[in-house]
């Protein structure tokens, strides 16, 4: 195994500085498919090595707590690559030989071996190994000429060859156990990645997913043609597109739930003076900035509020007296000390945020953005159940004064997230 990998490596290594341009299309075309094929044949090898060092518990020897676990640190895998690798190679040493002859010979690739693996689970234990066998013959003669996902499709049916009498019931009863599963393992999540780009990415049973579909579809269609041509917006951009627009329209009718009192909304800051101007970026209320062009955009169709700044962007008055702080004076809060939770260090935004008198409304405190400041939950039961102290410093900001069992000395602390410019 050492001599090959390091014939490979080397061959490689020679391969990697040698120029493409100059083959011919046939010949690019061929060396494309060997090298896929090769990678098939590495990966087995690796699966196959990995079985090995599970089998001999060499993670855990190494204090790992698992094989997942070393080959993670390791190999530098994702979690969910992790698992796969142990997943797979314990089925392709244990049961699956005739998938691991085809992956080391470079008939399939990996993640048709893994979708072999998954579709042989579905196979009660109680059949036979000829009948097994034959399920396996089937899949991998499958793999040879259809894709990953359109073999996973056929192994839905695979109880079709062996044992076309129950094929129907047992489809039933795999369906189920596949929604359940599908449907405790939803998921949703969206998240910057700090360089102006946004990632959702979800899972769903097929109910779900069918009845988002249904209401992307109609939005998601191709505009027609005009003078500039056809729709330049490829599929995965135009259902991008519709998903802001059925969110856009939900937010329009008014029928969501309040969100702090007020409905919710797409809140854009920025000085007049700066949008008159068309200098300098807008802030959300979730801390993103905004170019100039994009927030002109929003501000042609928002409703615009007023909010008298001091020189240094400090709101100076919003909003009216009460023993709550309205949904108008909380957005002040929120210009005034960052855009969220002020206590330092918490990166709650303002949507999670609750308004509070730094003197007690009930001891006589007004409900002004003098005597105000936006805490998160947790932070808000914190200041109330302990010996925090919150005060206003020069600037107008909020500084918070630690307990003396924490600071001694009771140096005033800030939140030094994003302020506003």
């Amino acid at each position: 195994m050492a001599e090959a990998l390091d014939a490979i490596s080397a061959a490689l290594s020679g391969a990697a500085d040698t120029p493409a341009w100059s083959l011919s299309d046939a010949r690019v075309e061929t060396l494309l498919t060997r090298a896929h094929r090769l990678e098939g044949r590495l990966h087995e090898l690796t699966l196959r090595l990995a079985s090995e060092a599970d089998r001999r518990r060499v993670g855990e020897r190494k204090g790992a707590s698992s094989t997942t676990a070393w080959l993670r640190r390791r190999l530098s895998l994702t979690p969910v690559s992790a698992r796969q690798h142990v997943t797979l190679a314990t089925a392709l040493t244990d049961r699956l030989e005739l998938t691991r002859e085809a992956l080391a010979a470079g008939d399939l690739s990996p993640a048709h071996a893994l979708v072999v693996a998954k579709a042989m689970e579905t196979l009660p234990a109680h059949l036979g190994s000829e009948t097994r066998a034959s399920a396996e013959r089937q899949l991998v003669g499958w793999c040879r000429e259809f894709d990953p996902r359109e073999v996973a499709r056929l192994g839905r049916r695979l109880w079709e060859v062996v044992d076309p009498d129950g094929a129907d019931a047992h489809e039933a009863k795999l369906l189920g156990r596949q929604e359940r599963k599908a449907r405790r393992g939803r998921c949703l999540t969206l998240g910057g990645d700090g360089f102006g780009s946004h990632r959702l990415s979800g899972r769903f049973d097929p109910e779900a997913a069918a009845v988002i579909a249904a209401a992307l579809d109609p939005l998601a269609k191709p505009l027609p043609s005009t003078a500039d041509g056809p729709d330049p917006r490829s599929p995965g951009q135009r259902y991008a597109d519709a998903l802001v627009e059925l969110c856009r329209r939900q937010l329009a009718s008014g029928d969501l739930p309040t969100r702090g009192g007020e409905r919710p909304q797409l809140v854009l800051t920025m000085s007049l003076d700066k949008l008159r101007k068309r200098l300098g970026s807008g802030v959300l209320d979730t801390g993103e900035r905004l170019s100039p062009a994009t927030s002109r955009r929003l501000a042609c169709d928002a409703g615009v509020i007023p909010a008298l700044l001091g020189m240094d962007g400090q709101p100076l008055d919003l909003g009216r007296r009460s023993r709550t702080f309205s949904a108008t004076q909380r957005r002040a809060l929120g210009l005034r000390d960052g855009l969220g939770c002020a206590f330092p260090g918490c990166d709650r935004p303002p949507a999670w945020c609750e308004g509070h008198h730094i003197r007690h409304w009930i001891d006589g405190g007004l409900t002004d953005l003098d005597n105000g400041v936006l805490l998160c939950g947790y932070h808000h039961s914190t200041v109330h159940q302990s010996d925090w102290v919150i005060r206003l410093a020069a600037d107008g900001r909020p500084d918070f004064i630690p307990p003396a069992w924490i600071d001694p000395e009771r140096q005033p602390l800030r939140n030094h997230i994003l302020q506003l410019e």
